[in-house]
């Protein structure tokens, strides 16, 4: 099934957008990562799945999108973590642990939301977090147009949508002494190399606290 979603998902967005891949090569060919992105609509999930072409691949999803089905069935497929945002979910924290300690690519949005600007928000620190328990490196990926789509989609046009995938790193340990500060530490970081993956006016919050990307 994974499969045979990967290329029906992958089908559709070559034929019915102009989609731009860069850095695909900077996926690991095997091994855990926490894959980290900018998050503009329900459709950046199956997006990424598709461009992933590993079966190991899944994302932590917001418990509330399970009232669209088709979306739950989509996720409940790719063995997704649902995750309740509105407490500390244990239960999917385990879950994604454990799955990032087998080896698999995790996503998730550091946002935890999608952003209503299209630019990015201030970020929590729970992917900065993740990264420090499973020692996992941290592969930062940057979306732009995939707000557009459906608007576009109904004025009969085909939206323009950018993936580019960047290096990736593994955040710097934490300090005891200092967590909190090394948690804001890292989770900057984070974002700040997915700011670097995007047109400027996606940078949002992060576009002054960052060091400008390279040319």
């Amino acid at each position: 099934m994974r499969a045979f979603l990967r290329r029906v998902i992958a089908l559709a967005f070559r034929l019915f957008t102009r989609l731009d891949v860069e850095g695909l090569e900077n996926i690991p060919a095997h091994g855990a990562c926490l894959l980290t992105l900018n998050h503009l609509s329900v459709l950046d999930a199956p997006l990424i799945f598709c461009l992933v072409e590993r079966p190991d691949v899944t994302a932590i999803v917001a418990r509330k999108h399970q009232r669209n089905p088709l979306f739950r069935w989509f996720v409940n497929q790719v063995s997704g973590v649902w995750l309740d945002r509105t407490r500390l979910d244990v239960d999917a924290l385990r879950t994604a642990r454990r799955l990032l300690q087998s080896g698999w690519i995790l996503g998730i949005a550091p946002e935890g939301t999608r952003s209503r600007s299209h630019a990015l928000r201030e970020a929590r620190p729970g992917v900065a977090f993740l990264a420090a328990q499973c020692r996992a490196p941290v592969l930062p990926v940057g979306i732009a147009g995939t707000e557009r789509i459906v608007s576009d989609w109904l004025r009969l046009r085909r939206p323009h949508v950018r993936v580019r995938f960047g290096q990736m790193f593994t955040p710097p340990l934490l300090e005891r002494s200092q967590r909190d500060a090394a948690l804001r530490r890292n989770t900057d970081l984070i974002m700040c190399r997915i700011a670097a993956l995007l047109p400027p006016a996606y940078r949002g919050v992060y576009a002054g606290r960052c060091p400008p990307p390279p040319p």
